[in-house]
């Protein structure tokens, strides 16, 4: 038996643990705050622009389970709002006690608030995973899917500041690098302006603060965009997100808000007394980051080397998905590359060939891409989404943006890869 071992319960990690799963290892995935899906809790946007396409892949690929439950749990389906098509909103509120029920079924074993802080290690391998107990977990093989976010630390350098973000780092302790304890040397995005790290790209306001008219609209149509005076217009704002995809003139014009159960507003923070100016929002309050009106968490400050089979160069049994992977931006994101590290974790144990999607895949192509780009200067300032900016006008220029379900399972079909990921291996 193989025993794989998924650090991180993110979106990412759910993914490589199911992907480990079904290949046939016995999987413990261990997540140092009480919830899992991590930054999945105050998401909810999936299948906007090429992220149809990409899930798409996923399901005919075989990996189609958490497609199947942002799906089942969506508040709107096939809405638009600016510079994105056919997305669905998934309830926030939702999704993580439906993940964690499905992770339950498939005999996953689930370590909640146990923060790893450490790695036993012998030769080039990882032999165990020490948690903050001082007890340790052994394996065989090891995906890093902890993200780039924290510790608190680094919102304050970086940022403006703990805003008490859905990680909770005061809460259940800051992130720490596995890789990095490995004798890795993590990677850091930069802006622009080349300073470090970038802010998410949104924030929650509590839906019942807001007036009975914009509650009612985001209710029914998934969307509200609301002016912003011209005093408050700041466009140098748009710099500072992580999700480049949604930096776009109209999101500084305007106040838009998406229905995730929470309304989402689509910027990283924005001052509470500004907000309030603006019809429908008098009362407005934040949701997460409750420090909304002054700052956000600062991601994308310890990504891992790896090759495009998502192995972390440098150690022989680690692999990496997720931001720990390369500057990648969304949840589709997150299971597309964690899908592929957890079925690659028992290639790896195997001896046998690791899987390397080919890059006429949006999937593939995106692994390589931001794996190619990240080792340059300005691919450092940049982020890589399905949804939206650089990646997206790729996409379309390469024909691999396809809104047919139909056409995408004959295409993965040609490859040979329909169900791959539901083999089991061993």
């Amino acid at each position: 038996m193989t025993n794989v071992v998924v650090i991180g319960g993110g979106w990412a990690g759910c993914a490589a643990a199911l992907s480990a799963k079904k290949a046939g290892a016995n999987v413990t995935l261990i997540e140092k705050t009480d919830m899992l899906i991590g930054l999945g809790n105050v998401g909810g946007i999936m299948r906007n622009n090429g992220r149809f396409t990409a899930a798409e892949e996923n399901i005919y690929l075989g990996a189609g389970e958490l497609f199947q439950i942002t799906d089942a749990a969506a508040r709107h389906s096939n809405i638009e709002f600016p510079g994105h098509k056919h997305a669905t909103l998934y309830d926030v509120t939702k999704v993580e006690p439906m993940v964690r029920r499905l992770l339950f079924e498939k005999e996953i074993n689930i370590l909640l608030q146990a923060r790893a802080i450490d790695v036993v290690k012998e030769n080039n391998k990882i032999k165990g995973v020490v948690l903050s107990d001082e007890s340790i977990i052994y394996g065989d093989v090891f995906i890093e899917t902890t993200g780039s976010t924290g510790p608190m630390g680094n919102c304050l350098k970086y940022g403006n500041g703990c805003s008490m973000c859905i990680l909770r780092c005061p809460s259940f302790g800051p992130r720490v690098s596995i890789s990095q304890h490995a004798g890795v040397e993590d990677i850091l995005g930069q802006r622009g302006d080349e300073s470090y790290g970038a802010f998410s790209g949104s924030c929650k306001l509590n839906k019942d603060s807001l007036s009975v008219e914009v509650r009612d609209t985001l209710n029914r149509d998934g969307v509200v965009v609301l002016p912003v005076p011209e005093e408050d217009i700041k466009l140098e704002k748009l710099n500072l997100k992580v999700c480049q995809q949604y930096a776009l003139k109209e999101f500084a014009e305007n106040i838009i808000l998406l229905d995730t159960g929470h309304a989402k507003l689509m910027t990283p923070f924005y001052p509470l007394e500004k907000l309030r100016k603006i019809k429908g929002l008098e009362y407005a309050r934040y949701e997460d980051p409750y420090s909304g009106g002054k700052g956000n968490s600062i991601r994308y400050l310890s990504i891992a080397p790896r090759n495009n089979a998502m192995k972390v160069i440098g150690v022989d049994n680690l692999l990496c998905a997720g931001e720990k992977s390369g500057l990648f931006v969304g949840h589709t994101e997150a299971i597309s590359t964690g899908t592929l590290a957890g079925h690659n974790s028992v290639r790896l144990n195997l001896g046998m060939p690791l899987l390397e999607l080919p890059r006429n895949l949006a999937i593939g192509d995106i692994i390589a891409y931001a794996n190619e780009q990240i080792k340059t200067k300005d691919g450092l300032k940049k982020r890589y989404t399905f949804a939206g900016s650089e990646f997206f006008d790729r996409m379309k220029k390469m024909g691999l943006y396809i809104i047919s379900p139909d056409e995408v399972k004959r295409k993965i079909q040609r490859m040979d890869l329909l169900d791959i990921y539901n083999e089991k291996i061993i």
